[in-house]
């Protein structure tokens, strides 16, 4: 009955981990989950109260496909204000969170045996939408000595004639890891005189907390031409269940082709979250967003610490973003086991290293009250120390 396609998609590994997570908590367990990609500070109030009078005016019809004017013109205005890039109102679409601008993305422009570059870790939706439009995944090894970023001898040697697109994500889900300007760089050196295109996932951008974000299509003219920038609210202002997501590229006849393949699907995203991101975007939301990224530090700075005096764990300090990707090799090379067992008899809630495409981690969200991370890693070094008993 089912097509081969759909057979071809694994569920997400972190939504599967919250979800179990939540059921164990609701059977009245004391669960502690640090497995959702969710910020756990609320919508600013700026945003809801522009929501609330989208509600209140009547703002409750269809709109545009692509969003209406002046939620595009704010998009524009943040990538040309915060990124130094400059886009048209065509070359702009605003879609339902970015893993449907990603969705809308692939199923434009990869073919069957397409192949797209994903550095590991990667976010786990990546190689499932590929697979999933007929492409196929090829994956470049990252580790801790490398800060979990590939170079560019890595990227050159996995270039072959059959690639079509390279995926960026920077900051990095799982590990935080950011790419520097020089970095990029490098990169953008290794794609020039191709067609490759290159899909920027940009959507930690505002959680950076050492060294400077650089934008990938800002890197020069080349880049700027290939690159498509993804992009949301989710985590910066937590809009995460409001759904907005954005996609910009210079192909117009991208955003043109993506535009038709949403009005046969979801068509315009809801109304009322479209002018609810407008002071998300347009710097109305700057204190909020600060006061988040230097809690999120905080927590950091601390779980890190507390992380790295726990006998056979290490962790680097992510650069951005709101995980620690924790290496466990010396306890555990098998992290779905550790993961399932951890869960069980510590009631704490972690991702398996492996859905990342990295065995031998575990991904920890520090999206959560310092109370908890305490507790939480406490529990983990007990459960290590049981481990090597």
């Amino acid at each position: 009955m089912l097509t081969k396609r759909i057979n071809t998609l694994s569920e997400s590994i972190t939504i599967a981990v919250s979800t179990l997570a939540q059921e164990l908590k609701a059977e009245g367990k004391d669960i502690l989950s640090f497995s959702a990609g969710e910020p756990d500070f609320d919508t600013p109030q700026v945003i809801k109260d522009a929501g609330i009078k989208a509600i209140q005016e009547g703002f409750t019809k269809y709109t545009a496909v692509d969003g209406i004017p002046e939620l595009k013109k704010a998009v524009i205005e943040k990538l040309e204000r915060d990124n130094g890039l400059h886009y048209e109102m065509n070359q702009v679409i605003v879609n339902n969170g970015a893993k449907h601008s990603l969705f809308n993305l692939f199923q434009a422009t990869i073919e069957d045996g397409d192949e797209v570059i994903i550095p590991a870790p990667y976010w786990v939706t990546y190689p499932e939408l590929v697979k999933y439009c007929g492409g196929k995944p090829v994956t470049i090894e990252t580790d801790d000595t490398t800060g979990f970023k590939i170079t560019a001898a890595q990227l050159k040697a996995a270039i072959t004639p059959k690639t079509k697109m390279l995926i960026l994500t920077t900051p990095s889900n799982p590990t935080g890891a950011i790419y520097s300007k020089a970095e990029l760089e490098a990169l953008a050196e290794v794609l020039k005189g191709t067609d490759i295109l290159v899909a920027s996932d940009e959507m930690y951008e505002k959680l950076t907390y050492e060294g400077e974000f650089c934008s990938v299509a800002s890197i020069n003219d080349d880049m700027f031409k290939r690159t498509i920038t993804i992009n949301g609210l989710s985590k910066s202002v937590a809009m995460t269940g409001w759904r907005f997501g954005y996609m910009a590229s210079a192909h117009t006849e991208l955003i043109k082709a993506t535009k038709k393949l949403q009005s046969q699907s979801t068509s315009n995203i809801c109304s009322i979250t479209q002018k609810a991101a407008i002071p998300g975007l347009d710097g109305s939301a700057e204190a909020d967003i600060k006061k988040m990224r230097e809690a999120f530090k905080k927590r950091r700075d601390e779980a890190v610490s507390l992380f790295n005096e726990i006998e056979g764990l290490s962790v680097l300090a992510p650069h951005g973003a709101f995980y620690l990707f924790v290496n466990i090799k010396e306890i555990s090379n098998d992290s779905l086991s550790f993961a399932k067992e951890l869960l069980e008899s510590k009631g704490v809630a972690v991702v398996p290293g492996v859905g990342f495409g990295s065995e031998g981690y575990f991904r920890f969200s520090f999206a959560s009250s310092i109370e908890n991370i305490r507790e939480g890693i406490k529990r983990i070094a007990d459960f290590i120390q049981e481990k090597k008993a």
